[in-house]
């Protein structure tokens, strides 16, 4: 597996930089790279930032770019639709859904998925996590060096602590360049003073039942039953790209099983989901959207 470290030219997904993303891709494939129309000039940011802003739209999974050959950018089916329905990212479904392409990206953005894939520590320091990333690069066949570790785990904290929490004097109403992801609140700071952080449950009633399916659909495969314990602990699975306890994952799956789509079954010594209505990532996705939208009539 490759690893890809501090893709990200040091800067968060800034507010608002998702929703020009998708529109310059959709009015011109190569908007990124285009010889014709500058890329800073159609996007309206500088040199460094448009070169971050090309890999966070598909560290999120709202594009795609080949591997070789001319590197325009497509939506994705998920980049599709969220053009589509919540072009604005103003759900916080969506952004659930962001969450979960990129907690996935082992190979692009490797700081995330190791953090909340594979970094089991709840209270921890910068000097923790990126000491402990290392040696997972390590073991990898990877030699990363720790600037850039370090430097992922500062824009890690960048992209879900918003900035009146990290820099309360530096923060005014004009200058709002706090990661959207912030809103999922999946991570806090537990002591200022010694920079302690901590990952954070969040509720159950902020994960749509639809998204939830979305992640386990994708996830199960062909399966028709998943383990309780693979859900919660299953790399790429709601418990870690969501940072689910037990309880919480408890609740998330009985507002799932109201769809219709699986059952929770923990009796017989079993526990586990039965699939009972097979649907595709896209199609859960779609799901979604159809509910956001029939609430809003």
């Amino acid at each position: 597996m490759t690893m890809k470290f501090r893709a990200h030219e040091t800067f968060f997904i800034r507010k608002g930089w998702i929703s020009k993303g998708m529109k310059a891709i959709h009015n011109d494939p190569n908007a990124f790279i285009s010889k014709e129309r500058n890329p800073m000039d159609t996007l309206g940011i500088g040199s460094n930032m448009v070169k971050s802003m090309r890999f966070w739209m598909q560290a999120v999974g709202i594009t795609e770019e080949p591997s070789r050959g001319r590197r325009s950018q497509t939506f994705t089916p998920l980049g599709e639709k969220i053009y589509q329905h919540d072009r604005y990212i103003e759900e916080i479904g969506t952004l659930y859904l962001l969450q979960y392409r990129l907690a996935s990206q082992d190979e692009l953005a490797t700081a995330w998925y190791y953090f909340f894939n594979v970094f089991n520590i709840t209270e921890f320091t910068k000097e923790d996590f990126v000491g402990a990333l290392n040696g997972y690069a390590i073991d990898g066949g990877e030699e990363a060096a720790l600037r850039s570790l370090t430097d992922d785990f500062n824009c890690i904290i960048g992209t879900y602590v918003p900035r009146y929490k990290t820099n309360p004097g530096k923060v005014s109403a004009e200058n709002n360049i706090d990661c959207p992801l912030g809103e999922l609140g999946l991570v806090d700071i537990v002591d200022k003073a010694k920079k302690i952080y901590r990952k954070v449950t969040p509720s159950a009633e902020s994960i749509d039942p639809w998204v939830a399916l979305a992640v386990i659909m994708d996830q199960a495969g062909e399966a028709t039953e998943v383990g309780l314990n693979e859900l919660l602990t299953g790399v790429k699975n709601i418990g870690k790209v969501f940072n689910l306890d037990v309880i919480t994952m408890i609740d998330v799956l009985h507002e799932a099983e109201k769809t219709g789509a699986i059952k929770i079954i923990r009796t017989a010594g079993l526990d586990i989901i039965r699939i009972e209505h097979r649907y595709t990532f896209e199609e859960c996705v779609d799901k979604f959207y159809e509910s956001i939208e029939r609430n809003r009539r």
